[in-house]
């Protein structure tokens, strides 16, 4: 287990030394510069070049690049060029909070109710509750959830006037963004989960429990469902990584601080330094949820044990 995860996080450094420095060089060719064009235009050629040798941008790429990653070895992720000259790690901070909640609420939503309904349609088999799951599962992954979230405006909050259709003033502004970043996950979750349980349920071991008096729902819950949740296990890590961090749309339907907001702004600005902490921080969360998600196979199938020696 140690030289398992050990390798792990050998792994997960050079994977962010890559993204990191892919994105470093892209970001260079982004058009434009940090600053407001039409005043530096206005500056003398003498203010213009301190303004940008305070910020390092008069030195060659490669030496910016080299210092970059110095920096963010000692964990300074530079200041933004658009917010005040506030060091990075402290936005994504202070912005990391709407995002999480929305996410994590959207997370619970859409596994709660996706598990519940495939476990149903794949014990109603070929039923009426089937066939409805099935067309929900369409339905929530063929529906953007931008169109969703603009539905959930007019109606929950413009017609109904049931909750605030934008803004971020209470807790009351983060259902809507959650319930509309919730239903892809239901459709992904159900369908996975009816999928494998469908499989599970043809298994020996299912007949046999049968055999020994069990009845259908004893049989499901203390076996078929634990043994078909490693699929939905692995879907869920990225959908973890992308509702936590933040939906670059939904936050910005309906007016919310997070970090999917900050990283379409800060590309908007040409933020540099904004653009490169979001990437990293997006990058080593990603990485380690997958390490996570590999660690719990064993924990929900006894017969899947981490390799310590590459097996």
């Amino acid at each position: 287990m140690k030289r398992y995860i050990g390798m792990r996080l050998v792994y997960l450094l050079i994977t962010l030394f890559v993204i990191t420095t892919a994105t470093f060089f892209l970001m260079k060719q982004l058009p434009g510069t940090p600053f407001d064009e039409e005043k530096l235009n206005r500056l003398p050629v003498e203010e213009r070049q301190l303004l940008y040798a305070s910020y390092g941008l008069d030195q060659p790429v490669y030496v910016q690049y080299v210092r970059y990653l110095v920096n963010v070895v000692q964990g300074d992720f530079g200041t933004s060029f658009t917010y005040k000259n506030m060091p990075v790690k402290d936005i994504i901070a202070n912005r990391i909070g709407p995002s999480a909640l929305i996410g994590l609420q959207a997370v619970v939503l859409g596994l709660s109710i996706g598990l519940i309904l495939g476990i149903i349609a794949a014990y109603r088999h070929n039923s009426a509750w089937d066939y409805f799951t099935m067309f929900i599962a369409v339905l929530g992954v063929s529906v953007p959830n931008f169109v969703l979230a603009a539905l959930l405006q007019y109606y929950v909050g413009l017609k109904w006037g049931l909750l605030p259709v934008a803004f971020w003033d209470s807790y009351e502004n983060s259902i809507l963004p959650s319930v509309a970043l919730s239903v892809g996950v239901v459709a992904i979750i159900a369908r996975f989960a009816r999928n494998e349980m469908l499989e599970v349920l043809q298994q020996d071991y299912i007949t046999t429990a049968k055999a020994k008096g069990l009845t259908n729902m004893a049989v499901v819950m203390r076996h078929a469902v634990r043994n078909s949740l490693i699929p939905v296990v692995t879907i869920l890590g990225p959908i973890v990584v992308n509702l936590l961090t933040g939906s670059l749309v939904i936050e910005n339907i309906f007016g919310v601080p997070g970090i999917g907001s900050l990283f379409v702004d800060s590309i908007k600005m040409n933020d540099y330094s904004t653009i490169m902490g979001i990437t990293i921080f997006y990058s080593a969360f990603y990485v380690f949820i997958m390490l996570i998600v590999d660690m719990l196979y064993s924990v929900i199938d006894p017969r899947i044990r981490l390799a310590s020696g590459g097996e």
